[in-house]
């Protein structure tokens, strides 16, 4: 992953990444390797206050950007969208007891 562009938002309590991930010979990296290697991208960032959003890949090029949302707390990374949290905790492997429903 290649770090296009880093902005600090001191007003969100977070930190904005614009990312390109070429990927030749393999297919697009999940939501879960985008997020890793997000975390990986920023110091002191931890896996469960990473968001990825704005993911694109062009038809028949290799090659995918998008944007990682990383909150400095959980407090801060309230203002994120519940589809956006749901999204994530799926990928996390955290299902939220507060769904219900039994199949």
């Amino acid at each position: 992953m290649q770090v296009i562009d880093r902005k600090d938002n001191p007003l969100l309590n977070r930190v904005e990444i614009r990312f390109a991930w070429d990927h030749p010979n393999s297919p697009t990296p999940d939501l879960s390797q985008m997020v890793a290697a997000a975390a990986k991208a920023e110091p002191g960032a931890k896996e469960d206050l990473v968001f990825i959003k704005d993911v694109s890949t062009r038809f028949g090029m290799p090659r995918t950007t998008g944007l990682a949302l990383i909150y400095s707390s959980e407090e801060a990374s309230s203002i994120e969208p519940n589809f956006i949290v749901k999204r994530h905790n799926r990928v996390r492997g955290e299902e939220s007891s507060a769904e219900g429903g039994d199949e």
